[in-house]
């Protein structure tokens, strides 16, 4: 028999958030992600919502080689790398990635989340401290606070991008054996950009070791789309990186850590996503590797989505919307509450431009926003669309 107080109490919350307007729907895509999408009861609309930075979600190459990885390799590898080992798609794509980071070696999980979940419990101890940015990724949060239940090491929080403050907690701790810095190169609630050359300047005068996740900065920001190390001219000035291949990558899913090889064997001796879960399927590993080729081949996907970006902001300041200057691909639209920013996201869905809104718990009470995500893929007549309908929202 279920829990009669367990049943209650998920349907008084989901009552609530029906009654509130904050009930989040999932909408259903036919068939793949461009820069427009068929949903189901709505028809055709411009996608403004998608990590799909540089249009290689349904790249003819991209498709090619996952079809070609599931041909070769087979759906899955049935169990976890060091009980069945490791496919040649795996050591190919991680060869790809050491060398597009600028590090000795790097190591593929399921997704981003795992591999932010993997590296500070497997790396950090009793005697160290993570240092994290307020506004870090909810994964990184979570690591933070695995690290802590499972090895007891200690945390520490900065004011987001605020490097007095950063100093401050890194003298605070200058007694412990290792002090680790934990960073987004971009902020995927905001599309602010880290302040890498201080924070790597700081790291270096208090010998800590830098943890950056780059999820949103991988093929967005550098002229080669190499990320916010190469935006600021810093390729290899960062200890360890994590990133995902479920964005600008690809799309499928997948994530990785690249650093240096002895902590890459490490994380395979240690980090509990490794041990005990299976390996990115082979068919997702080989599109990824060819979505890097194509970004390497292509370097102007990185100048049309920064163009693209150009476009949106300066039509949306003309019509009101306050926009942060950033060369990111996220332009956050500050609502505040959850309910409006639900309705106007609702609206624009009726004019035919996917926007989604963002409340509790992805973001704090009262910072509801709209976010747009800009993709190489869109085209004029879909910017233009997109500020039709911001015009009239």
């Amino acid at each position: 028999m279920p829990n009669r107080i367990f049943d209650q109490r998920n349907a008084d919350l989901l009552n609530s958030l029906q009654a509130s307007g904050q009930y989040k729907r999932l909408e259903t895509v036919s068939g793949p992600l461009g820069p427009t999408a068929t949903l189901a009861g709505i028809g055709q609309v411009v996608v403004l919502c998608s990590n799909n930075y540089l249009g290689l979600a349904n790249h003819p190459e991209v498709v090619a080689a996952g079809i070609e990885g599931l041909r070769r390799y087979g759906a899955g590898t049935a169990s976890v790398r060091f009980i069945c080992g490791t496919s040649q798609a795996h050591r190919q794509l991680e060869e790809t990635l050491a060398g597009f980071c600028g590090t000795e070696a790097a190591l593929t999980y399921a997704s981003c989340w795992n591999a932010n979940e993997a590296i500070l419990p497997a790396a950090a101890g009793a005697d160290d401290v993570i240092i994290s940015d307020e506004l870090n990724h909810a994964s990184i949060i979570d690591s933070c606070r695995l690290a802590n239940a499972i090895n007891k090491t200690q945390r520490a929080v900065y004011r987001h991008g605020d490097m007095v403050e950063l100093e401050t907690r890194l003298k605070e701790h200058a007694g412990r054996q290792v002090r680790f810095v934990v960073t987004d190169g971009v902020f995927s609630m905001e599309g602010a950009v880290a302040k890498l050359p201080q924070i790597v300047e700081l790291c270096r005068r208090h010998d800590a070791v830098l943890v950056m996740d780059d999820s949103h900065g991988t093929g967005v920001l550098g002229a080669g789309g190499r990320g916010t190390a190469e935006h600021f001219g810093m390729v290899g000035q960062v200890d360890i990186y994590t990133g995902t291949l479920g964005k600008a990558l690809g799309g499928a899913a997948g994530g990785y850590v690249a650093a240096a090889r002895h902590t890459i064997e490490l994380l395979i001796q240690r980090s509990r996503p490794s041990l005990f879960s299976n390996a990115l399927p082979a068919t997702v590993a080989c599109s990824a590797n060819a979505a890097i080729g194509i970004l390497q081949r292509e370097p102007q996907r990185v100048a049309r989505l920064h163009a693209n970006g150009k476009t949106i902001r300066q039509g949306l300041r003309r019509l009101g919307f306050e926009c942060q200057d950033s060369p990111s691909a996220i332009i956050p639209i500050h609502i505040g509450d959850a309910t409006a920013a639900i309705a106007k996201s609702k609206r624009l869905l009726e004019l035919g431009v996917w926007v989604v809104a963002f409340g509790f718990p992805v973001v704090p009470q009262g910072k509801a926003r709209l976010r747009i995500q800009l993709s190489a893929a869109l085209e004029e007549e879909h910017l233009q669309k997109a500020l039709d309908a911001f015009a009239r929202l």
